[in-house]
């Protein structure tokens, strides 16, 4: 079985947290979705790339939710979440998954 590149994961998180608070009106569901997706991303990171670079991207993957928040006002929400998003997939591509 072909293995979930974790920057799939990370964006999924990211992407997949905001759209379950949004359509749930639920926040802390997203939360969960969110923790959850970076929780098996960190693990995927960690394995693949140790300890240091899995505090790296963790931390990433925390700040661009944080950061998503006040990107949405200046260009919307969808689009401040593909970005965020998108930056941490591309992170997490080039420290962990191009290894392969």
């Amino acid at each position: 079985m072909a293995e979930v590149p974790t920057a799939a994961i990370a964006a999924t998180g990211l992407v997949g947290g905001y759209a379950t608070a949004r359509w749930t009106k639920k926040r802390p569901l997203g939360g969960v979705a969110l923790a959850a997706a970076g929780a098996v991303a960190a693990r995927g990171w960690q394995q693949k790339a140790g300890n240091a670079t899995a505090a790296a991207l963790s931390g990433a993957y925390v700040a661009a939710f944080a950061g998503s928040h006040p990107l949405a006002k200046k260009i919307g929400a969808w689009p401040s979440v593909f970005a965020v998003a998108g930056g941490v997939a591309l992170a997490s591509w080039v420290a962990v998954d191009r290894r392969k």
